[in-house]
């Protein structure tokens, strides 16, 4: 059961890293082309959240594994 909650946060890990990605090509078209970015640097800021708390399940469960 662990395993199967480990490969879960695994993927939601690999998606937040997704996430994170597009977002900041997004703020950083959007400053390039000098358009206010301040919503789009707002999510970016939530979707970096999102991801270490994934990362920190993760992490958690890993440690439960190994234990």
């Amino acid at each position: 059961m662990a395993h199967r909650h480990l490969a879960e946060a695994e993927r939601h890990v690999a998606l937040a890293e997704d996430h994170v990605a597009r977002q900041l090509a997004i703020v950083e078209e959007l400053e390039r082309a000098g358009h206010p970015a301040g919503l789009a640097n707002d999510v970016l800021g939530t979707f970096r959240m999102l991801l270490a708390s994934h990362i920190g399940h993760r992490d958690l469960i890993r440690r439960e594994i190994d234990a």
